[in-house]
């Protein structure tokens, strides 16, 4: 299995895994300000920007660690630009970070918050 590949059916497995925990997908695979948000998702009134990595093992610090600085900044950077161009209505926003490690998926919540200069 190819990465873009390996990569999509992870996106796949932590979507379902959302939808069974009453989060609701309002979009995936979202491009804007030079960033991509893998599913934007409601948990109730608050807007989630998930970002998800797959890993086959934890060689290189694994799938958080994948979730740098600068790959923040793009996301939240991205998520605003979503949050500009589309009328949604949301209380309060998160950024989360579904990682799964052979097959194993953790769900992080709230595993950043851009600091301000970023949005």
């Amino acid at each position: 299995m190819n990465t873009r590949t390996d990569g999509l059916a992870g996106e796949e497995q932590a979507a379902r895994f959302l939808t069974q925990q009453g989060y609701r997908l309002v979009a995936r695979n979202v491009s804007a300000a030079g960033g991509e948000i893998d599913i934007v998702a409601l948990d109730g009134h608050t807007l989630v920007f998930v970002e998800v990595k797959k890993r086959s093992s934890a060689a290189f610090g694994g799938p958080v660690a994948a979730v740098t600085a600068t790959k923040q900044r793009r996301i939240a950077r991205a998520a605003t630009q979503y949050i500009k161009a589309n009328s949604l209505k949301f209380d309060s926003i998160r950024f989360d970070v579904i990682c799964i490690l052979d097959g194993k998926l953790e769900h992080i919540l709230n595993a950043f918050t851009p600091d301000r200069t970023t949005l």
